[in-house]
């Protein structure tokens, strides 16, 4: 894990306010990979889809640019480049001297209504892409996880992930923790191609979720499927751990279309 043994006390200040376990330790590691194509467009694009995902948490200190440019395949430049821009954007703050770095400083999307309101997306193609292969994926990854043989540290990592999820002190915070579940459910899984899916998965549908309303049932409802969900990949069943992640994406999948038009 290149990433988890950079993560110092300031860092795990941030993850004692939900899941501490080693295996919650592996998500950047997972999440983070080497970019391809422009290496500088990529680089950013992927620290701030893990920022928002909650992947790197707010308040979070991020790892060394050594250490970090080694786990995107980068240079220190580009890295530094891609920090400067992800600055700028209000995404992190970085401290001089001695005890500095770079701090994560994105606690949630802004999930006001009014701002919801004001976002013009329509149901079309593009939306409806996003729900398919939301639905084929990530049924896909509840199955998988709970065909494997879990570790203590990762069924405990998963309890804790969905306990952060319902107990989340605000909108923000529950859309940042939802989004840390999923992604906890494809890392168990173990394939870091699902876990790349998930990932846009989780990224395209949080832009979806932001231009409606927080809906307090809906949230309720969201709870107890996952519940049932984790409870599945526990009992190592894959047959109901598939058709709860199904019946979870297709509630959303409805209020999406219901609301967004």
């Amino acid at each position: 894990m290149v990433l988890s043994r950079t993560i110092d006390g300031r860092a795990r200040a941030g993850l004692d306010r939900g899941v501490s376990t080693d295996a919650a330790l592996s998500l950047p590691d997972a999440v983070l990979r080497p970019a391809s194509g422009n290496a500088f467009e990529a680089t950013v694009e992927q620290l701030a889809t893990a920022i928002r995902l909650g992947v790197l948490r707010d308040g979070e200190l991020l790892p060394p640019e050594r250490m970090l440019a080694e786990q995107l395949g980068v240079s220190r430049n580009t890295l530094r480049e891609a920090i400067a821009a992800l600055r700028d954007h209000g995404l992190i703050t970085t401290r001089r001297g001695r005890g500095g770095g770079s701090v994560v400083t994105y606690a949630g999307p802004d999930l006001d209504p009014a701002a919801a309101s004001a976002r013009p997306i329509r149901v079309g193609p593009a939306l409806l892409d996003v729900l398919d292969f939301r639905r084929i994926v990530e049924p896909g990854a509840a199955a998988l996880a709970a065909s494997r043989t879990l570790a203590a540290d990762q069924r405990a990592w998963l309890l804790e992930a969905m306990a952060e999820v319902s107990s989340a002190p605000d909108d923000s915070a529950h859309r940042l923790a939802d989004a840390r579940l999923h992604l906890a459910i494809a890392t168990v899984a173990g394939s870091p191609m699902l876990i790349e899916s998930v990932t846009r998965a989780q990224a395209a549908l949080g832009e979806l979720l932001a231009a409606i309303p927080v809906l307090r049932t809906n949230i309720a409802h969201s709870n107890d499927q996952h519940e049932a969900v984790v409870r599945a990949i526990l009992a190592g069943d894959t047959r109901t751990a598939r058709a709860a992640m199904e019946e979870h994406c297709d509630a959303t999948a409805a209020l999406l279309r219901g609301l967004i038009g």
